[in-house]
C-alpha cells in the first residue's frame, strides 16, 4: 500500500474512531447522562412528585430523552395546567410548569364541595365551597359543558379586584351569564363574547351608584 493511501485509511479509520466514540457518549453512555431534573414554576405540586411523573432515571443519555413524552407524563398531573421540557447541558433536563388556578367553587351534595380551575378541571374536594371563591351554579357541572366553559370563561378574565367581589355566578345557558357580588349586586353579563372588554367596562361602571348593571351588550351598558 502507498504511503499516501495508507495515511488516507489511518485518517479515515480514526476519524471513524472519534465519530464512533463521540456517538456512544453522546446516545449510549452515562457520560452526558441526566443528572439533575430540575423543576421551576411549581407552588403547590411537590417537585418530587413532578420529577416522578417525568419516567426519566437519572443517568439515562441526555440527547436520547424525547421531550414531548416527558411533556406529555408531567401534563398529566392534574393540578398542571401546561409544562415545557428541555435539555440544559452537560446533564440537566428542565421541567418549567403553569399550574392550574383555582376560579371556582360548586356544591356537589350535601358536604361535598369541589374546587375548579378554568377549564372545568376539578382540582380539589372540600366539604364545603372555600369563602374565597365564588360559587359557579350550572344545571349539568362538565369541562365540556357549553355554559360551564362560559361560566368559567367569564371568572378568568375578570380583573382581580372585581373577581374578589363575586359571590356566585349563574349560568342557566352560555348565553345567559349573571354575577352576584358580595355587596348585592347584580352583573348581567350575556355570554362570554368580549369578556375582556366588559371586565375593563365593569370596574369603572361599578364606581357608580346602583344595583344592576347589565353588561350583555357592551355598547349599550345599563346601570339602575
Amino acid at each position: 500500500m502507498k504511503p499516501a493511501v495508507r495515511r488516507t485509511v489511518v485518517a479515515t479509520l480514526l476519524t471513524g474512531g472519534v465519530v464512533g466514540a463521540a456517538t456512544w457518549v453522546v446516545f449510549f453512555s452515562p457520560v452526558l447522562g441526566v443528572r439533575t431534573i430540575e423543576v421551576t414554576g411549581d407552588t403547590t405540586v411537590p417537585a418530587d412528585q413532578l420529577r416522578q411523573a417525568t419516567g426519566i432515571k437519572l443517568g439515562t443519555p441526555l440527547a436520547t430523552v424525547d421531550l414531548g413524552v416527558v411533556r406529555q407524563r408531567v401534563g398529566s398531573v392534574r393540578e398542571v395546567e401546561s409544562a415545557r421540557v428541555d435539555r440544559v447541558w452537560p446533564g440537566t433536563l428542565h421541567v418549567s410548569v403553569v399550574e392550574r388556578t383555582a376560579v371556582a367553587a360548586v356544591q356537589l351534595g350535601p358536604g361535598r364541595a369541589a374546587v375548579l380551575d378554568r377549564f372545568g378541571v376539578i382540582l380539589r374536594e372540600a366539604a364545603v365551597p372555600p369563602s374565597w371563591l365564588p360559587v359557579l351554579k350550572v344545571q349539568r357541572l362538565a369541562a365540556g359543558d357549553p355554559a360551564t366553559r362560559s361560566a368559567l370563561t367569564v371568572l378568568s378574565v375578570l380583573p382581580e379586584a372585581v373577581l374578589n367581589r363575586v359571590r356566585e355566578v349563574r349560568a342557566p345557558s352560555p348565553k345567559s351569564v349573571t354575577l352576584k357580588l358580595t355587596d348585592g349586586k347584580t352583573i348581567v353579563w350575556g355570554d362570554a363574547a368580549d369578556s375582556e372588554e366588559k371586565g375593563r367596562l365593569l370596574a369603572a361602571l361599578l364606581k357608580k351608584p346602583g344595583t344592576s348593571y347589565d353588561l350583555s351588550s357592551p355598547d349599550v351598558v345599563t346601570v339602575r
